[in-house]
């Protein structure tokens, strides 16, 4: 096994496009890290730069020991998993399973065994004699997965594999992948747009945004603690609400407010907002942390205005005005009997308000 190192890893494309800038990334043998991001941050050209698929501009990659970086694909010991499967549509599941092996001049007996091994752990031996087009996409996801396994590479490579699945299956493949780390714990670098994929099967997550590393973290901590508003409203679902805020002192302590809202701050809090006071912030309320409140508790609620309500089942998606601001709020048990136009008293713990800076977009 191996781990690979990232250093100052850029890409050019023309003098009009830099689609990787300085990227530094260390991912610890066996370790199964996320690069998740909105489309053309850069997510996927770096994992083909690590496979070798697309050159780099500067910057050093190294797998294990080796500068990998004039290495041609086959030289570098990874297995890629593709968003649309590359299956050879003409070759049983057999074949497609045995193909690089074959190419490597592989005994049949090794052959045989390897493909033995893939496909007890990814239950493919009922499927090992049809054709892809025989398959469902999930199949032809754990047969590309197979593919990789029989290879027993150095490293993982996942580019948006789940992506052309159903809702469902996505959810059935994640745990696939999951399992087969668990089972084969071979280093992983896995993209996707999906924030919900990374924070389920990274070990850390690598958040990117135009071309650079956001923050790197495990998924708690990064869903807990972003540095900046770009990571906060990227990372959840649904996603962070934000609001102008004035910092204010007297003599009950430090507060927020903003028209119709008036909230108290935790103590770790207020020591980062002391020298804001009187000042423009932005604060950050995730959706479910805030909930029915009672009005009663003063500094940690405040009144609201429904205008779309979203059945889910067990609970419900408010859409709620606090002045002129909009924000989404979940974990409203579905039996609360809502209705669009209702005024709700709703409530927020101080210790789970976020605040960034207007102009830089850092964390407070």
């Amino acid at each position: 096994m191996a781990g690979i190192v990232l250093s100052r890893l850029n890409k050019h494309y023309g003098s009009l496009h830099h689609a990787v800038k300085d990227v530094d990334l260390e991912i610890a043998d066996r370790e199964f890290v996320a690069l998740v991001g909105p489309s053309g941050c850069g997510k996927s050209t770096t994992l083909r730069m690590i496979a070798g698929l697309e050159d780099i501009s500067s910057g050093e990659i190294r797998i294990g020991e080796r500068v990998v970086n004039h290495l041609p694909p086959r030289d570098r010991d990874v297995a890629m998993v593709f968003q649309n499967y590359a299956l050879y549509q003409h070759m049983s599941v057999y074949d497609n399973l045995a193909f690089g092996l074959r190419n490597k001049r592989v005994p049949e007996r090794e052959i045989k065994a390897a493909i033995d091994r893939a496909a007890e752990i990814l239950g493919l031996h009922d499927l090992l004699k049809r054709r892809p087009r025989q398959l469902s996409g999930g199949q032809q996801q754990r047969v590309a997965l197979g593919r990789c396994i029989v290879r027993n590479p150095l490293v993982f490579l996942f580019d948006e594999p789940l992506s052309n699945l159903d809702a469902k299956l996505r959810a059935q493949m994640r745990l696939e992948i999951k399992r087969l780390h668990s089972q084969m714990p071979t280093t992983s670098v896995f993209v996707t747009h999906d924030q919900v994929e990374a924070m389920t099967l990274g070990d850390r997550v690598v958040v990117m945004r135009d071309g650079s590393i956001q923050q790197v973290g495990t998924p708690l901590a990064v869903y807990a603690r972003p540095v900046n508003r770009f990571v906060a409203g990227f990372i959840g679902a649904p996603t962070m609400n934000f609001l102008d805020v004035t910092v204010t002192v007297d003599a009950t302590g430090l507060h927020v407010e903003a028209p119709g809202l008036r909230l108290s701050v935790s103590e770790e809090r207020a020591k980062a907002l002391e020298a804001r006071r009187g000042r423009r912030v932005v604060m950050g309320l995730r959706p479910e942390h805030l909930a029915l409140g009672d009005a009663a508790v003063a500094g940690r609620s405040f009144d609201a205005k429904v205008e779309v309500v979203e059945q889910l089942g067990s609970e419900m998606l408010l859409e709620v005005r606090v002045a002129q601001a909009r924000m989404t709020v979940a974990r409203v048990v579905a039996e609360a009997g809502i209705a669009p136009g209702d005024q709700v008293r709703l409530s927020v713990p101080p210790g789970r308000l976020h605040f960034f800076d207007p102009e830089s977009e850092a964390a407070i």
